[in-house]
């Protein structure tokens, strides 16, 4: 028998079509001259079972229901297919159906319509709760939990100059990138270097010009301050020179290779930068200064990765930098995963980070003396996941650290992506850091790498971290403080200081607090508030004191102030004293008439030191300097632990039902710590309401000041006169790596607050869940899963049409598959997925408390290390089992989805249709009626082998096969668009396969489309700033060539045969390994997901070859050998064995 290709009309088309109504049921459709008699859609004719010697699937087929339906039909003997031809099959087909049968089969697939358009009331109603959920989780992130904006505006006058001379004698990419040198319009507009090298790196997209306001500040401080100060200078303070890059506003966040490049040019930048403070015409330093050997960094968003890969890089000159400041960069994890490069680069960087700091030894770690600080703008980041800025995982605590803007001293507000670039409170914190750990007399322009550390954490942080750093220990004494013998200056032990009133007596008096015995007093601190500044120059100082033994001629040679209050007091004590003006924590002030922290108020000034600190001393000296009444405040007192930290066990599934509530008594310490280990995540939000039971407003100092902080990253909030406060950390977030160490924010959340306790009798605190609050927090944590779950819809609804088509003849309609999935697969594939992120949210809840509690081994061998790295990257990287629900929910969210495009996609054809119905009057059909590849098809075979040909070139040479793609998706909507019209014209069952079969795949590469939209972006931005050097690694034909091929071939027409053999069951297979794929790995490694497409295409292409292929049909045998007697089938016809 001589086998027919796939695409020809005697296949498919019958002998004279007959006109199918597009939405008649399947009772409604009669055989008319030899044409198909309309079967309900599930019992639509077998795969072979109406053709000459067709085989029936054994028992064990899955499509065993489906025959077992179809066996209740009279299949007349001088009938044929509109799909298949043959004569019926003798098994129980040819007998009559009974009329109760009928009428009951007819009246169970009434409302079955083969309708494209057709839903189902599961389908709609899934797809409203989708909606619903949607609409929820984006109303929540749009006004719900939101961080107030206090950044205030910066002003500069920039100015640039540009270094024509850095050309292709010292880089490659001299033609497409620009190094510039900033100046400050007025203050400094010599372009001779005179300073210290700093360079500003962009981000993605970003512009050269974002490093004015940094300069800007720069120059200004100096010229205002620094220069004007004998110490400074002598310290080794001078201005900073900073340089800035144009890279043409290229984009890095989606593309490794131009992250590469931009590594590449900076170092060669950096040598060049260096090069111009040896030249004596270029340069003003002054004479005996050392030559810089390094350059500081400031690098902004993906800048800051480009900083930490220039450290990697061959052409990395060593020790070139030491000092490194990120600004919202996402170093534990790439912003989006569609770029194998991005990822990979990615994966390198770290894994150099960790080898680096893994040494045993300093002279085998090539980044000890580097300093990595990554400060990140919190929850008004809506670009970058303010969690993807940690550190944990990179570097050690004693060589970076993160902390949220928030967290600042004299910031104190959150920042979105752009605006921590150009708040000027915050700029002038960085600024001053720069300073603080600049020294013009080392060659590496700075300071001991522990000195910068200590230095950045003084800028930084609160100074309330653990980690923070109490000057007092480290001073001698330098003031002798005289006092009279009066036992009233002391405090009684254990008793509160509080003064309502500077300057009361109208003249310089010491209120003396005496420092617990340590032995009985273990973990007690000391804690003084003040509404007043803390130096030598304001109404109040705080000394720390022992006595002095009297013997004269000692005050003045041992101390540079004497400070005598004992009037004309006969009897006299003598205290030697140090100054706690140096370990001042300052914070926002909270009055009735408070708002935000960032309110334009004095700063209060808080001490707190452990009592270990005060060791040495017996006594607190709180000097009221004032020599008249002054509206000043003081409160300060000595605290044990038990009475000021409050440790809750509550667990995160109580606080679902009900509230945690702490009520603090009236003799409750200033300050009071709530710890709540249990509250981690960064996936929810809480309320926190403060009710002070009862208070006298006029008695009351101030108001209650709230701190909700986690210990890593370093993120504080502050909300001042607060009665109800929205609460959301940066905890343990989704797919992050592990710290290196165990102390991250699995600690939790603590709750620290300050209130008056001699005005307020009780104080009740209460947190609840913030539900509605919490959904947001979904959007920034999980944006792209809606690029990999939908493709698991997509695959599973594509599995179960082949094997309709393969078991009836009928290729369904994409929404018909889909109710069908909803009711059957994808529930059960939703429930092996959430059992299998609970079992991986266990896993990595068990090895973050084995690494809490040091039971990890320090020296684990590299394979371990690099999987402890990804433990995270699958599913949904949920470190909880409390979130078992996610995967069902974005399942759902996933189904809305599609059936949204799927709806969207089909009036898109259905609109290009109509208007090509009406520009082309060519039918895509033979005089006869039937579809051929020649009149179905728009060009010539010659034309389709030059033009494939052309585009397999291009790709391999010029465009990256992600702009072929987007080529193929173009053409697969004008073959989806001719097959409406071909089926609006003819009705034919033959036209109505093809269609859904084109239609389903269009949805199917649409899905796949945007992963590859981010690499074609930077592919034409290369072209419009005329870079047109190719991206080896996005020119592999192999990668586009089976769509290529599949496209070009649906483009004739042709449809896919039918398999009913077991070679089905690869096509099956080959659906469900893309859906688990895109499920368990598609968020974090979603660039593989075009491969897998590709793999189903080149298989989907086979078929299509392979019903006149040879090879095919040896597949065929040798799968199916020994079930069929004999014979094998493949597209509804039986061959017989070939020896």
């Amino acid at each position: 028998m001589r086998r027919r290709p796939s695409g020809s009309n005697s296949e498919e088309d019958g002998d004279q079509p007959t006109p199918i109504q597009p939405n008649s049921t399947p009772q409604e459709l009669a055989i008319h001259g030899g044409e198909e008699k309309r079967r309900p859609a599930d019992a639509s004719p077998l795969g072979g079972a109406g053709h000459r010697g067709a085989s029936i699937p054994t028992s064990r087929s899955p499509h065993r229901a489906a025959i077992n339906n179809l066996r209740d039909w009279k299949a007349p003997e001088a009938t044929t297919s509109a799909v298949d031809h043959g004569p019926n099959n003798s098994d129980g087909m040819n007998g009559r159906m009974h009329g109760e049968d009928m009428a009951d089969l007819m009246k169970r697939r009434k409302n079955r319509l083969r309708s494209p358009w057709a839903t189902s009331l599961s389908t709609l109603f899934a797809t409203l709760v989708s909606a619903l959920l949607v609409y929820a989780i984006v109303q929540s992130f749009l006004t719900r939990q939101l961080d107030p904006k206090g950044c205030v505006l910066s002003y500069m006058r920039p100015a640039f100059a540009k270094y024509n001379d850095f050309d292709t004698e010292h880089t490659r990419f001299a033609s497409k990138y620009s190094l510039y040198l900033y100046r400050e319009g007025g203050i400094d507009e010599d372009t001779r270097v005179k300073g210290i090298p700093v360079l500003f790196i962009p981000g993605n997209a970003g512009s050269y010009k974002q490093v004015r306001p940094l300069a800007a500040e720069a120059a200004e401080y100096f010229h205002n301050v620094l220069r004007h100060d004998e110490n400074a200078i002598k310290d080794g303070k001078r201005t900073l020179d900073f340089f800035s890059v144009d890279f043409n506003e290229d984009i890095t966040a989606f593309h490794g290779q131009t992250l590469l490049d931009q590594a590449e040019y900076l170092n060669e930048a950096i040598a060049f930068i260096l090069k111009l403070y040896h030249d004596p015409n270029r340069s003003l330093r002054e004479p005996g200064l050392p030559d810089p050997s390094s350059v500081m960094i400031i690098g902004h968003s993906m800048g800051g990765i480009v900083a930490r890969t220039m450290l990697t890089m061959p052409n990395y000159q060593t020790n070139s930098i030491n000092t490194i400041v990120t600004l919202s960069a996402p170093h534990g994890r790439a912003p989006v995963s569609f770029d194998a490069d991005i990822i990979k680069t990615y994966a390198r960087i770290n894994k150099y980070w960790r080898d680096a700091h893994s040494q045993q030894w300093a002279n085998k770690n090539p980044l000890w003396h580097v300093t990595l600080v990554s400060i990140a703008g919190g929850g008004l980041d809506t670009m970058v996941p303010s969690e993807y800025s940690s550190l944990a995982s990179i570097v050690p605590p004693t060589h970076g650290f993160t902390v949220f803007t928030s967290s600042i001293p004299n910031v104190w507000t959150g920042m979105d992506h752009l605006a921590i670039m150009w708040c000027d409170q915050f700029r002038k914190s960085v600024i001053r850091a720069l300073y603080d750990v600049a020294d013009v007399r080392r060659p590496s322009q700075t300071q001991p790498r522990a000195e910068r550390m200590r230095f950045f954490k003084k800028r930084f942080l609160t100074g309330m971290e653990d980690v923070s750093e109490k000057l007092l220990p480290q001073e001698e004494p330098r003031t002798l403080l005289t006092l009279e013998d009066n036992a009233n200056a002391i405090v009684s032990q254990g008793e509160r200081l509080v003064l309502r009133e500077l300057g009361h007596a109208r003249k310089p008096r010491a209120h003396l607090l005496p420092v617990p015995f340590q032995e009985s007093n273990e973990g007690s601190k000391f804690t003084l508030l003040t509404n007043q500044p803390i130096d030598s120059n304001g109404p109040l100082e705080i000394l720390f004191c022992s006595v002095f033994p009297l013997q004269s001629g000692q005050s003045s040679n041992l101390f540079s102030m004497n400070m005598d209050l004992s009037g004309d007091s006969t009897g006299s004590t003598r205290l030697a004293c140090k100054n706690g003006a140096a370990d001042v924590i300052p914070l926002p002030a909270s009055t009735q008439d408070s708002k935000y922290p960032f309110d334009h108020m004095p700063a209060w000034s808080y001490l707190q030191y452990d009592l270990e600190d005060l060791a040495e001393h017996q006594f607190v000296a709180v000097v009221d300097k004032a020599r008249e009444p002054t509206p000043g405040w003081v409160m300060a007192e000595f605290s044990t632990t038990s009475q000021s930290t409050i440790r809750t066990n509550v667990s995160l599934r109580s606080l679902v039902t009900s509230n945690l509530e702490i009520v603090l008594s009236g003799a409750r310490p200033m300050v009071n710590n709530i710890k709540i280990p249990a509250l981690y995540s960064g996936l929810l939000s809480y309320k926190v309401n403060i009710d002070k039971q009862s208070s006298s407003n006029d008695m009351e100092l101030f108001s209650p000041l709230l701190r909700q902080y986690v210990s890593e990253p370093y993120e504080s909030k502050y909300f001042v006169n607060v009665e109800d406060a929205d609460v959301n950390i940066h905890g343990v977030a989704p797919f992050m790596p592990p710290p290196l160490q165990g102390i991250s924010a699995a600690e939790g959340l603590s709750l620290q607050i300050w209130t008056d306790p001699t005005a307020t009798s009780s104080l009740k605190i209460s947190l609840k869940l913030d539900f509605i609050g919490s959904v947001g927090k979904l959007v920034m944590r999980y944006r792209t899963v809606s690029a990999a779950f939908p493709l698991l819809v997509v695959a599973l609804v594509l599995r179960k049409q082949f094997i309709a088509y393969d078991a009836t003849g009928i290729f369904m309609p994409f929404s018909e598959a889909l109710d069908s999935c909803l009711k059957t697969s994808l529930p059960v594939l939703f429930v092996v997925l959430t059992f299998i992120a609970t079992s991986l949210a266990n896993s990595a809840q068990r090895a973050r408390s084995a690494t809490m509690n040091g039971s990890l081994d320090a020296n684990r061998n590299a394979t371990e290390s690099a999987l402890r790295f990804t433990q995270n990257d699958l599913l949904l990287g949920s470190q909880d089992p409390f979130f078992w629900f996610l995967v069902p929910l974005f399942g759902l969210i996933s189904v809305g989805i599609c059936v949204v495009v799927n709806y969207a996609t089909l009036i898109i054809t259905h609109v290009l249709a109509f208007a090509y119905s009406k520009i082309r009057a060519v039918s895509p059909k033979s005089n006869d009626g039937k579809r051929t590849p020649t009149a179905f098809a728009v060009t010539s075979l010659p034309q389709r082998v030059i033009t494939t040909a052309f585009l397999v070139l291009l790709v391999s040479t010029v465009i990256p096969y992600q702009f072929a793609y987007m080529v193929l998706c173009i053409v697969q909507v004008a073959t989806s668009t001719r097959a409406l019209r071909l089926l609006w014209e003819t009705r034919a069952a033959a036209n109505y396969n093809f269609f859904n079969y084109a239609h389903s795949l269009l949805v199917l590469m649409l899905w796949v489309l945007p992963i590859n939209l981010p690499v074609l972006v930077v592919w034409v931005h290369n072209l419009a700033v005329h870079w047109l050097t190719p991206f080896s690694s996005h020119h592999n034909i192999l990668s586009v060539t089976p769509f290529i091929l599949l496209v070009e071939t649906l483009s004739t027409g042709r449809m896919i045969p039918r398999v009913t053999t077991r070679v089905r069951h690869i096509t099956t297979t080959l659906f469900l390994l893309v859906a688990f794929y895109a499920a368990i790995y598609g968020v974090s490694y979603a660039y593989l997901l075009h491969h897998l497409a590709n793999m189903l295409a080149a298989w989907l292409f086979a078929i299509h070859i392979g019903d006149s292929s040879f090879d095919f049909h040896r597949l065929s045998h040798i799968l199916d050998e020994g079930g069929n007697g004999g014979t094998f089938t493949v597209g509804g016809r039986r061959e017989k064995k070939r020896p």
